[in-house]
Protein backbone atom coordinates (compact mmCIF):
# COMPACT_ATOMS: atom_id res chain seq x y z
CA UNK A 1 0.00 0.00 0.00
CA UNK A 2 1.47 3.80 -1.00
CA UNK A 3 2.10 5.75 2.03
CA UNK A 4 1.05 9.00 -0.26
CA UNK A 5 -2.56 7.37 -0.72
CA UNK A 6 -2.83 6.87 3.09
CA UNK A 7 -2.16 9.89 3.94
CA UNK A 8 -4.49 11.35 1.85
CA UNK A 9 -7.17 8.74 3.00
CA UNK A 10 -6.67 9.98 6.25
CA UNK A 11 -8.23 14.07 5.73
CA UNK A 12 -10.37 12.81 2.64
CA UNK A 13 -12.54 9.89 3.86
CA UNK A 14 -13.92 12.69 6.95
CA UNK A 15 -15.01 15.09 3.94
CA UNK A 16 -16.49 12.73 1.81
CA UNK A 17 -18.75 11.08 4.63
CA UNK A 18 -19.43 14.50 5.68
CA UNK A 19 -20.90 15.05 2.29
CA UNK A 20 -22.80 11.32 2.56
CA UNK A 21 -24.10 11.59 5.90
CA UNK A 22 -25.76 15.08 4.78
CA UNK A 23 -28.57 12.91 2.99
CA UNK A 24 -28.68 9.64 4.92
CA UNK A 25 -32.40 8.74 6.01
CA UNK A 26 -31.97 7.84 9.55
CA UNK A 27 -29.72 8.79 12.47
CA UNK A 28 -28.82 5.47 13.18
CA UNK A 29 -27.02 5.55 9.73
CA UNK A 30 -25.80 9.19 10.21
CA UNK A 31 -24.42 7.65 13.75
CA UNK A 32 -22.92 4.84 12.07
CA UNK A 33 -20.56 6.57 9.30
CA UNK A 34 -19.13 8.65 12.47
CA UNK A 35 -18.52 5.31 13.66
CA UNK A 36 -17.20 3.57 10.67
CA UNK A 37 -14.47 6.18 9.55
CA UNK A 38 -12.76 5.94 12.79
CA UNK A 39 -12.81 2.24 12.47
CA UNK A 40 -11.20 2.61 8.94
CA UNK A 41 -8.65 5.23 9.91
CA UNK A 42 -7.20 3.81 13.07
CA UNK A 43 -5.56 1.13 11.55
CA UNK A 44 -4.33 3.83 8.36
CA UNK A 45 -2.92 5.73 11.54
CA UNK A 46 -1.35 2.94 13.35
CA UNK A 47 0.55 1.94 10.14
CA UNK A 48 1.82 4.94 9.17
CA UNK A 49 3.07 6.01 12.68
CA UNK A 50 4.73 2.85 12.91
CA UNK A 51 6.43 3.51 9.20
CA UNK A 52 7.52 7.07 9.80
CA UNK A 53 9.11 5.73 13.28
CA UNK A 54 11.29 3.48 11.10
CA UNK A 55 11.80 6.15 8.30
CA UNK A 56 11.80 9.47 10.00
CA UNK A 57 8.90 10.79 8.42
CA UNK A 58 6.57 9.90 6.06
CA UNK A 59 5.25 12.75 2.84
CA UNK A 60 2.60 13.15 -0.27
CA UNK A 61 1.32 15.33 -2.05
CA UNK A 62 5.19 17.03 -2.83
CA UNK A 63 6.07 16.92 0.32
CA UNK A 64 2.86 18.99 1.28
CA UNK A 65 1.38 16.03 3.60
CA UNK A 66 3.87 15.08 6.56
CA UNK A 67 3.45 11.97 9.05
CA UNK A 68 6.34 12.06 11.73
CA UNK A 69 6.45 10.94 15.31
CA UNK A 70 4.74 14.31 16.43
CA UNK A 71 2.03 14.65 13.90
CA UNK A 72 1.57 10.99 14.20
CA UNK A 73 1.11 11.07 17.80
CA UNK A 74 -1.69 13.27 17.86
CA UNK A 75 -3.06 11.90 15.21
CA UNK A 76 -3.77 8.61 17.45
CA UNK A 77 -4.71 10.70 19.95
CA UNK A 78 -7.55 12.53 17.31
CA UNK A 79 -8.47 9.39 16.80
CA UNK A 80 -9.05 7.68 20.35
CA UNK A 81 -11.32 11.34 21.30
CA UNK A 82 -13.22 10.69 17.99
CA UNK A 83 -13.63 7.14 18.31
CA UNK A 84 -14.42 7.37 22.21
CA UNK A 85 -17.21 10.05 21.17
CA UNK A 86 -18.41 8.23 18.11
CA UNK A 87 -19.01 5.30 20.36
CA UNK A 88 -20.56 7.53 23.07
CA UNK A 89 -23.04 9.28 21.00
CA UNK A 90 -24.90 6.38 20.34
CA UNK A 91 -26.01 6.16 23.84
CA UNK A 92 -26.16 9.66 24.53
CA UNK A 93 -28.45 10.93 21.01
CA UNK A 94 -30.16 7.57 21.12
CA UNK A 95 -31.98 8.68 24.71
CA UNK A 96 -32.57 11.91 22.83
CA UNK A 97 -34.28 10.57 19.78
CA UNK A 98 -36.60 8.70 22.08
CA UNK A 99 -37.80 11.70 24.01
CA UNK A 100 -38.12 13.45 20.43
CA UNK A 101 -34.97 15.47 21.19
CA UNK A 102 -33.16 14.97 17.94
CA UNK A 103 -34.55 15.33 14.69
CA UNK A 104 -33.33 13.64 11.31
CA UNK A 105 -32.82 17.27 10.23
CA UNK A 106 -30.48 17.96 13.34
CA UNK A 107 -28.25 14.41 12.95
CA UNK A 108 -27.39 15.91 9.13
CA UNK A 109 -26.47 18.63 10.04
CA UNK A 110 -24.21 17.25 13.43
CA UNK A 111 -22.58 14.22 10.76
CA UNK A 112 -21.86 16.94 8.12
CA UNK A 113 -20.44 19.32 10.60
CA UNK A 114 -18.58 16.35 12.95
CA UNK A 115 -16.90 14.48 9.86
CA UNK A 116 -15.74 17.81 8.39
CA UNK A 117 -14.50 19.23 11.52
CA UNK A 118 -12.31 15.96 11.72
CA UNK A 119 -11.31 16.09 8.04
CA UNK A 120 -9.98 19.86 9.03
CA UNK A 121 -8.00 18.60 12.26
CA UNK A 122 -6.32 15.95 10.45
CA UNK A 123 -5.57 18.50 7.66
CA UNK A 124 -3.86 20.40 10.47
CA UNK A 125 -1.97 17.60 11.61
CA UNK A 126 -0.31 16.06 8.76
CA UNK A 127 0.24 19.23 7.19
CA UNK A 128 4.21 20.69 5.87
CA UNK A 129 3.19 23.79 5.40
CA UNK A 130 2.62 26.22 7.97
CA UNK A 131 0.58 28.42 6.23
CA UNK A 132 -2.04 25.21 5.14
CA UNK A 133 -1.84 24.32 8.73
CA UNK A 134 -3.51 27.82 9.20
CA UNK A 135 -6.36 27.03 6.31
CA UNK A 136 -6.87 23.95 8.79
CA UNK A 137 -7.04 25.49 12.51
CA UNK A 138 -9.83 28.24 10.58
CA UNK A 139 -11.79 25.63 9.18
CA UNK A 140 -11.45 23.96 12.30
CA UNK A 141 -12.95 27.01 14.03
CA UNK A 142 -15.88 27.50 11.41
CA UNK A 143 -17.12 23.62 11.17
CA UNK A 144 -17.00 23.09 15.20
CA UNK A 145 -18.75 26.05 16.09
CA UNK A 146 -21.89 25.23 15.23
CA UNK A 147 -21.99 21.76 16.57
CA UNK A 148 -22.23 23.81 19.65
CA UNK A 149 -25.77 25.11 18.92
CA UNK A 150 -27.19 21.79 17.71
CA UNK A 151 -29.82 22.26 20.17
CA UNK A 152 -30.85 25.85 19.27
CA UNK A 153 -31.82 27.57 22.56
CA UNK A 154 -30.53 30.95 23.31
CA UNK A 155 -27.72 30.19 25.36
CA UNK A 156 -26.42 27.76 22.84
CA UNK A 157 -26.42 30.46 20.25
CA UNK A 158 -24.65 33.05 22.55
CA UNK A 159 -22.23 30.51 23.10
CA UNK A 160 -21.57 29.79 19.51
CA UNK A 161 -21.27 33.36 18.62
CA UNK A 162 -19.03 33.96 21.20
CA UNK A 163 -17.03 31.21 20.41
CA UNK A 164 -16.66 32.66 16.86
CA UNK A 165 -16.21 35.78 18.00
CA UNK A 166 -13.17 35.63 20.08
CA UNK A 167 -11.63 32.27 18.09
CA UNK A 168 -11.45 34.54 15.05
CA UNK A 169 -9.78 37.00 16.37
CA UNK A 170 -7.54 34.90 17.61
CA UNK A 171 -6.77 32.98 14.72
CA UNK A 172 -6.36 36.48 12.99
CA UNK A 173 -3.32 37.14 15.23
CA UNK A 174 -2.52 33.86 14.31
CA UNK A 175 -2.45 34.79 10.87
CA UNK A 176 -0.18 37.68 11.00
CA UNK A 177 2.32 35.76 13.16
CA UNK A 178 2.16 33.35 10.64
CA UNK A 179 3.00 36.02 7.55
CA UNK A 180 5.52 37.29 10.29
CA UNK A 181 7.79 33.93 10.28
CA UNK A 182 6.65 33.03 6.13
CA UNK A 183 8.80 36.40 5.23
CA UNK A 184 11.74 35.27 7.52
CA UNK A 185 11.24 31.86 5.91
CA UNK A 186 11.49 33.30 2.12
CA UNK A 187 13.75 36.05 2.65
CA UNK A 188 16.08 32.82 3.99
CA UNK A 189 15.41 30.91 1.43
CA UNK A 190 15.43 32.94 -1.36
CA UNK A 191 11.92 33.24 -2.50
CA UNK A 192 11.40 29.09 -2.72
CA UNK A 193 8.22 27.71 -3.13
CA UNK A 194 9.49 25.24 -0.52
CA UNK A 195 10.15 27.91 1.87
CA UNK A 196 7.27 27.48 4.13
CA UNK A 197 7.62 23.52 4.31
CA UNK A 198 8.22 22.84 8.13
CA UNK A 199 10.95 20.52 6.84
CA UNK A 200 12.81 23.12 5.44
CA UNK A 201 12.38 25.87 7.94
CA UNK A 202 13.10 23.04 10.51
CA UNK A 203 16.93 22.27 8.23
CA UNK A 204 18.48 25.63 8.88
CA UNK A 205 16.48 27.54 11.50
CA UNK A 206 19.61 29.58 12.22
CA UNK A 207 19.12 31.46 8.68
CA UNK A 208 16.30 32.99 9.98
CA UNK A 209 15.26 36.58 10.98
CA UNK A 210 15.55 36.62 14.72
CA UNK A 211 13.42 39.80 15.09
CA UNK A 212 10.76 38.73 12.37
CA UNK A 213 10.74 35.09 13.86
CA UNK A 214 10.07 37.01 17.73
CA UNK A 215 7.40 39.02 16.83
CA UNK A 216 5.71 36.26 14.97
CA UNK A 217 5.97 33.47 17.69
CA UNK A 218 4.85 36.32 20.41
CA UNK A 219 1.65 37.03 17.29
CA UNK A 220 1.33 33.00 16.91
CA UNK A 221 0.92 32.39 20.57
CA UNK A 222 -1.43 34.63 21.89
CA UNK A 223 -3.48 33.78 18.52
CA UNK A 224 -3.48 29.62 18.94
CA UNK A 225 -3.56 30.51 22.42
CA UNK A 226 -6.66 31.55 22.33
CA UNK A 227 -7.80 28.58 20.27
CA UNK A 228 -6.38 26.12 22.97
CA UNK A 229 -7.72 27.89 25.86
CA UNK A 230 -4.84 29.12 27.57
CA UNK A 231 -5.35 31.75 30.24
CA UNK A 232 -6.17 34.97 29.74
CA UNK A 233 -7.39 34.55 26.39
CA UNK A 234 -10.12 31.20 27.17
CA UNK A 235 -12.94 33.24 27.84
CA UNK A 236 -15.06 31.61 24.88
CA UNK A 237 -13.93 28.43 26.44
CA UNK A 238 -16.33 27.69 29.56
CA UNK A 239 -19.68 28.91 27.95
CA UNK A 240 -19.09 26.45 24.40
CA UNK A 241 -17.97 23.35 27.05
CA UNK A 242 -21.46 24.06 28.84
CA UNK A 243 -23.84 24.77 26.32
CA UNK A 244 -22.15 22.09 23.66
CA UNK A 245 -24.08 18.41 23.30
CA UNK A 246 -21.76 16.10 25.59
CA UNK A 247 -19.87 14.56 22.83
CA UNK A 248 -18.98 17.55 21.29
CA UNK A 249 -18.05 19.10 24.49
CA UNK A 250 -15.50 15.64 24.75
CA UNK A 251 -14.30 16.64 20.79
CA UNK A 252 -13.63 20.10 22.58
CA UNK A 253 -12.03 19.25 25.43
CA UNK A 254 -10.03 15.99 24.35
CA UNK A 255 -8.85 17.52 20.92
CA UNK A 256 -9.89 20.39 19.68
CA UNK A 257 -7.81 22.62 22.31
CA UNK A 258 -5.03 20.03 21.64
CA UNK A 259 -4.48 20.82 17.56
CA UNK A 260 -4.25 24.60 18.51
CA UNK A 261 -1.32 23.79 21.06
CA UNK A 262 0.08 21.19 18.33
CA UNK A 263 0.64 24.30 15.67
CA UNK A 264 2.94 26.07 18.73
CA UNK A 265 4.43 22.70 19.33
CA UNK A 266 5.78 23.07 15.48
CA UNK A 267 6.67 26.19 15.91
CA UNK A 268 8.95 25.72 18.90
CA UNK A 269 12.17 24.26 17.77
CA UNK A 270 11.92 26.99 14.84
CA UNK A 271 12.39 29.31 17.43
CA UNK A 272 15.04 27.93 19.58
CA UNK A 273 17.28 27.55 16.57
CA UNK A 274 16.95 30.67 15.45
CA UNK A 275 19.73 33.50 16.36
CA UNK A 276 19.74 34.49 19.80
CA UNK A 277 16.15 33.57 20.82
CA UNK A 278 16.77 30.39 22.83
CA UNK A 279 14.97 30.40 25.60
CA UNK A 280 12.62 33.24 24.23
CA UNK A 281 9.79 30.48 23.40
CA UNK A 282 10.10 27.80 26.16
CA UNK A 283 9.56 30.89 28.71
CA UNK A 284 6.20 32.35 27.20
CA UNK A 285 5.35 28.85 27.10
CA UNK A 286 6.20 28.52 31.21
CA UNK A 287 4.53 31.94 31.83
CA UNK A 288 1.06 31.12 30.38
CA UNK A 289 0.86 27.98 31.42
CA UNK A 290 1.22 28.38 35.24
CA UNK A 291 -1.32 31.47 34.76
CA UNK A 292 -3.54 29.11 32.92
CA UNK A 293 -3.17 26.85 36.31
CA UNK A 294 -3.69 29.42 38.68
CA UNK A 295 -6.67 31.17 36.53
CA UNK A 296 -8.59 27.92 36.63
CA UNK A 297 -7.44 27.15 39.71
CA UNK A 298 -9.32 30.53 41.53
CA UNK A 299 -12.64 29.99 38.93
CA UNK A 300 -12.86 26.43 39.75
CA UNK A 301 -13.82 27.18 43.62
CA UNK A 302 -16.80 29.08 42.42
CA UNK A 303 -18.22 26.78 39.87
CA UNK A 304 -22.14 25.14 40.32
CA UNK A 305 -22.19 23.56 36.99
CA UNK A 306 -20.66 20.08 35.93
CA UNK A 307 -19.93 20.90 32.72
CA UNK A 308 -18.20 24.41 33.31
CA UNK A 309 -16.24 22.72 35.82
CA UNK A 310 -14.98 20.76 33.37
CA UNK A 311 -14.23 23.73 31.25
CA UNK A 312 -12.11 25.31 33.25
CA UNK A 313 -10.59 21.91 34.08
CA UNK A 314 -9.43 22.23 31.02
CA UNK A 315 -7.92 25.09 31.19
CA UNK A 316 -6.00 24.10 33.93
CA UNK A 317 -4.45 21.04 31.79
CA UNK A 318 -3.82 22.90 28.62
CA UNK A 319 -1.50 25.01 31.21
CA UNK A 320 -0.05 21.56 32.49
CA UNK A 321 0.73 20.76 28.69
CA UNK A 322 2.52 24.30 27.97
CA UNK A 323 4.52 24.50 31.17
CA UNK A 324 5.97 20.67 30.38
CA UNK A 325 6.48 21.98 26.93
CA UNK A 326 8.14 25.42 28.38
CA UNK A 327 10.77 23.29 30.33
CA UNK A 328 12.01 21.21 27.83
CA UNK A 329 13.38 18.01 28.47
CA UNK A 330 11.66 15.24 30.20
CA UNK A 331 9.00 17.88 30.49
CA UNK A 332 8.42 17.83 27.19
CA UNK A 333 7.92 14.07 27.37
CA UNK A 334 5.27 14.79 29.81
CA UNK A 335 3.40 17.27 28.03
CA UNK A 336 2.86 15.12 24.82
CA UNK A 337 2.20 12.11 27.41
CA UNK A 338 0.00 14.11 29.15
CA UNK A 339 -1.94 15.64 26.27
CA UNK A 340 -3.12 11.82 25.71
CA UNK A 341 -3.99 11.44 29.42
CA UNK A 342 -6.13 14.22 29.79
CA UNK A 343 -7.90 13.23 26.44
CA UNK A 344 -9.07 10.05 27.86
CA UNK A 345 -9.95 11.28 30.90
CA UNK A 346 -11.82 14.13 30.11
CA UNK A 347 -13.82 12.74 27.44
CA UNK A 348 -14.83 10.17 30.39
CA UNK A 349 -16.01 13.10 32.61
CA UNK A 350 -17.94 14.63 29.61
CA UNK A 351 -19.62 11.27 29.02
CA UNK A 352 -20.74 10.83 32.63
CA UNK A 353 -21.81 14.41 33.02
CA UNK A 354 -23.91 14.34 29.80
CA UNK A 355 -25.66 11.02 30.32
CA UNK A 356 -25.95 12.00 33.95
CA UNK A 357 -27.62 15.52 32.92
CA UNK A 358 -30.07 13.73 30.98
CA UNK A 359 -31.13 11.76 33.53
CA UNK A 360 -31.77 14.45 36.09
CA UNK A 361 -32.63 17.59 33.78
CA UNK A 362 -29.65 19.88 35.03
CA UNK A 363 -25.79 19.98 35.10
CA UNK A 364 -26.16 21.84 38.65
CA UNK A 365 -24.01 19.94 41.13
CA UNK A 366 -25.88 20.95 43.86
CA UNK A 367 -28.63 18.75 42.35
CA UNK A 368 -26.39 15.85 40.85
CA UNK A 369 -26.42 14.27 44.20
CA UNK A 370 -25.98 10.18 44.90
CA UNK A 371 -25.24 9.88 41.37
CA UNK A 372 -23.71 6.24 42.22
CA UNK A 373 -27.25 5.21 43.63
CA UNK A 374 -29.24 6.62 40.67
CA UNK A 375 -26.70 5.65 38.01
CA UNK A 376 -23.72 3.53 39.16
CA UNK A 377 -22.08 3.15 35.48
CA UNK A 378 -22.34 7.17 35.00
CA UNK A 379 -21.95 7.91 38.41
CA UNK A 380 -18.64 6.11 38.80
CA UNK A 381 -17.41 7.28 35.57
CA UNK A 382 -17.57 10.59 36.58
CA UNK A 383 -16.48 10.04 40.10
CA UNK A 384 -13.05 8.15 38.70
CA UNK A 385 -12.93 10.74 35.65
CA UNK A 386 -12.44 13.30 38.27
CA UNK A 387 -10.40 11.73 40.67
CA UNK A 388 -8.05 11.06 37.66
CA UNK A 389 -8.13 14.74 36.57
CA UNK A 390 -7.52 16.20 40.28
CA UNK A 391 -4.00 13.84 39.48
CA UNK A 392 -4.82 10.90 41.96
CA UNK A 393 -2.69 7.97 41.76
CA UNK A 394 -2.43 5.40 40.39
CA UNK A 395 -4.03 7.23 37.61
CA UNK A 396 -1.75 8.26 34.20
CA UNK A 397 -2.58 11.80 34.89
CA UNK A 398 -0.23 11.34 38.38
CA UNK A 399 2.53 9.83 36.60
CA UNK A 400 2.33 13.05 33.91
CA UNK A 401 2.13 15.98 36.55
CA UNK A 402 4.92 14.27 38.75
CA UNK A 403 7.09 14.40 35.38
CA UNK A 404 6.35 18.15 35.12
CA UNK A 405 7.28 18.30 38.68
CA UNK A 406 10.67 16.65 38.11
CA UNK A 407 11.42 18.44 35.01
CA UNK A 408 10.75 21.89 36.89
CA UNK A 409 13.07 20.38 39.80
CA UNK A 410 15.89 19.80 37.17
CA UNK A 411 15.63 23.21 35.72
CA UNK A 412 15.85 24.31 39.15
CA UNK A 413 12.64 26.52 38.74
CA UNK A 414 11.48 26.75 41.96
CA UNK A 415 8.97 29.45 41.75
CA UNK A 416 7.49 28.06 38.88
CA UNK A 417 6.61 25.21 40.84
CA UNK A 418 5.89 26.54 43.72
CA UNK A 419 3.60 28.19 41.75
CA UNK A 420 1.98 25.27 39.97
CA UNK A 421 1.86 22.94 42.97
CA UNK A 422 0.39 25.87 44.89
CA UNK A 423 -2.55 25.78 41.54
CA UNK A 424 -2.72 21.63 41.72
CA UNK A 425 -3.63 21.91 45.17
CA UNK A 426 -6.43 24.01 45.03
CA UNK A 427 -7.97 22.29 42.15
CA UNK A 428 -7.43 18.96 44.09
CA UNK A 429 -9.44 20.32 47.09
CA UNK A 430 -11.91 22.13 44.86
CA UNK A 431 -12.61 19.12 42.57
CA UNK A 432 -12.34 16.90 44.81
CA UNK A 433 -15.08 18.33 47.07
CA UNK A 434 -17.27 17.99 44.31
CA UNK A 435 -16.72 14.31 43.36
CA UNK A 436 -17.49 13.27 46.56
CA UNK A 437 -20.98 15.42 47.38
CA UNK A 438 -22.27 14.56 44.02
CA UNK A 439 -21.22 10.92 44.39
CA UNK A 440 -22.57 10.64 48.07
CA UNK A 441 -23.83 13.61 49.15
CA UNK A 442 -27.55 14.72 49.67
CA UNK A 443 -31.01 14.18 49.92
CA UNK A 444 -32.46 10.89 48.19
CA UNK A 445 -34.13 12.30 45.00
CA UNK A 446 -37.17 11.45 43.39
CA UNK A 447 -35.09 10.35 40.19
CA UNK A 448 -35.12 7.90 37.95
CA UNK A 449 -32.86 4.89 37.36
CA UNK A 450 -31.78 4.80 33.69
CA UNK A 451 -31.94 1.05 32.76
CA UNK A 452 -28.72 -0.81 32.54
CA UNK A 453 -26.57 -0.67 29.23
CA UNK A 454 -23.56 -2.73 28.06
CA UNK A 455 -22.45 -0.07 25.56
CA UNK A 456 -22.32 2.26 28.27
CA UNK A 457 -20.35 -0.06 31.08
CA UNK A 458 -18.08 -1.12 27.83
CA UNK A 459 -17.01 2.57 27.52
CA UNK A 460 -16.50 3.18 31.65
CA UNK A 461 -14.68 0.44 31.72
CA UNK A 462 -12.35 1.27 28.60
CA UNK A 463 -12.06 4.12 29.33
CA UNK A 464 -10.44 3.62 33.03
CA UNK A 465 -8.89 0.60 32.49
CA UNK A 466 -6.92 2.95 30.22
CA UNK A 467 -6.30 5.55 32.81
CA UNK A 468 -5.21 3.01 35.24
CA UNK A 469 -2.65 0.89 32.47
CA UNK A 470 -1.33 3.94 31.86
CA UNK A 471 -0.25 4.74 35.40
CA UNK A 472 1.49 1.85 35.98
CA UNK A 473 2.69 0.96 32.56
CA UNK A 474 3.43 2.67 29.00
CA UNK A 475 3.66 0.29 26.48
CA UNK A 476 6.78 0.23 24.73
CA UNK A 477 5.02 0.93 20.87
CA UNK A 478 3.80 4.24 22.85
CA UNK A 479 6.87 5.27 24.74
CA UNK A 480 8.96 4.87 21.21
CA UNK A 481 6.35 7.27 19.80
CA UNK A 482 6.33 9.58 22.86
CA UNK A 483 10.38 9.74 22.78
CA UNK A 484 10.84 9.99 19.14
CA UNK A 485 7.72 12.66 19.28
CA UNK A 486 9.54 14.97 22.24
CA UNK A 487 12.91 15.01 20.20
CA UNK A 488 11.12 16.57 17.62
CA UNK A 489 8.86 18.98 19.93
CA UNK A 490 11.78 19.89 22.05
CA UNK A 491 14.48 20.49 19.35
CA UNK A 492 17.18 18.74 20.82
CA UNK A 493 16.26 20.36 24.06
Amino acid sequence: MSPSLVINVLWLLPLVAALVAWRLPSVRAILGVILAVVVVLVPCAVWLVALSLRLGRVTAASQWLLVDALSGFHLLVMLVVFGLSAIFAWSYFGAEVAHGHFSLRQARRFGALWLGAQGAMTAVLISNNLAMQWVGIEATTLLTAFLISTHTTSASLEATWKYLMICSVGVAFAFVGTLLVATAAMHAHTGSHNALLWTELLAAPERLDPLLIKAGFVFLLVGYGTKAGLAPMHSWLPDAHSQAPAPVSALFSGFLLNAALYCLMRYLPVVEGAPTLTGFAPGLLVFFGVVSVIVAAAFILFQTDAKRLLAYCSVEHLGIVALGLGLGGVGTFAALFHTLNHSVAKSLAFFAAGRLGQTYGTHDMNKLTRTLHHSPVWGTGLFVSLLALVGAAPFALFMSELQVVMAASHRHAYWTLGLFLAGAAVVFVGMLRRAIAMAWGGAAAATPRPGFALLDLGLVLLCVAALVTLGLFIPPGLNETLVAAARIAGGGR
